[in-house]
């Protein structure tokens, strides 16, 4: 009997086929381990995209939001070889995902108060789904690293890492509205992740290195800067231009009332 338990124990899971070695514990923890420091970036982005949808839409949003995270992440495991080996996909990826960094701290136009729903939650769940296509890539390369081929091993860590990224989303839409320097500082990191991935695509990422030692860190640091002070730059300019139309359309409106009196 207890040769049996022990050969269970360091066997088979039922019918899954999963081996309980200790070579499988260690990868599953690793696995965890990178969900936990790589799905803050995802709900981050999450979170700041559903940042100006209705309550009653947020939810709706995040949990769509997570599913197609958690999606890209499986789908890119699975290819990430291949895709490794396209040129110049991670520079369009960072350059596209620099651009999302830029328009979430730009946050909305002033055109109206209200938002409409549908069109909102389709808007954000768009952003949301072609954040995490870029940014999925790099994690893809982290979380098969761990997992060594072991395609169970990779859907257990990955099923791990769903309640993370819903509960962080969810922990971080209640703190933008206390602290709205957190929507700066996303688009800070967005901008330093985009820099990450646009210095290291392998169409050129061996000529820049010897050009630029420390070409990596520059492109992060520059990427970042860039992001949060075009995005800022933009927000500015649509609050003057929403003033300065308010202040034209003031006194045209205030005529109309007196010359229909």
């Amino acid at each position: 009997m207890k040769v049996a338990a022990t050969k269970y124990r360091s066997g088979k899971l039922g019918m899954l086929g999963i081996e309980l070695t200790p070579q499988f514990w260690v990868g599953l923890t690793e696995i965890v381990l990178v969900n936990i420091v790589l799905s803050g970036d995802n709900a981050l982005v999450i979170a700041l995209a559903c940042r100006n949808l209705p309550k009653q839409y947020q939810r709706t949003a995040i949990l769509a939001g997570s599913a197609g995270a958690i999606l890209l992440r499986v789908v890119f495991v699975l290819i990430v070889d291949q895709l490794m080996q396209i040129s110049f996909l991670k520079l369009a990826g960072g350059l596209l995902l620099l651009w999302i960094g830029v328009k979430l701290v730009q946050g909305e136009d002033h055109e109206g108060d209200k938002i409409e729903g549908s069109g909102s939650i389709w808007g954000a769940i768009r952003t949301i789904v072609i954040a995490d296509a870029v940014m999925s890539l790099d994690n893809a390369i982290a979380i098969a690293a761990a997992a060594k081929g072991n395609t169970a091993l990779i859907i257990i860590g990955l099923l791990v890492s769903i309640p993370l990224i819903v509960f962080g989303a969810t922990l971080i839409m209640m703190l933008l509205g206390r602290f709205p320097i957190i929507v700066v500082a996303g688009g800070a990191l967005l901008g330093w992740i985009a820099g990450e991935v646009i210095a290291t695509d392998p169409g050129y990422s061996t000529w820049l290195q010897v050009q630029l030692p420390s070409a990596k860190l520059a492109f992060e640091i520059g990427c970042a800067v860039f992001c949060v002070a075009l995005g800022l730059w933009l927000q500015r300019r649509a609050k003057a231009a929403h003033a300065a139309k308010v202040a034209v359309a003031g006194p045209i409106d205030l005529a109309k009332g007196q010359s229909k009196e």
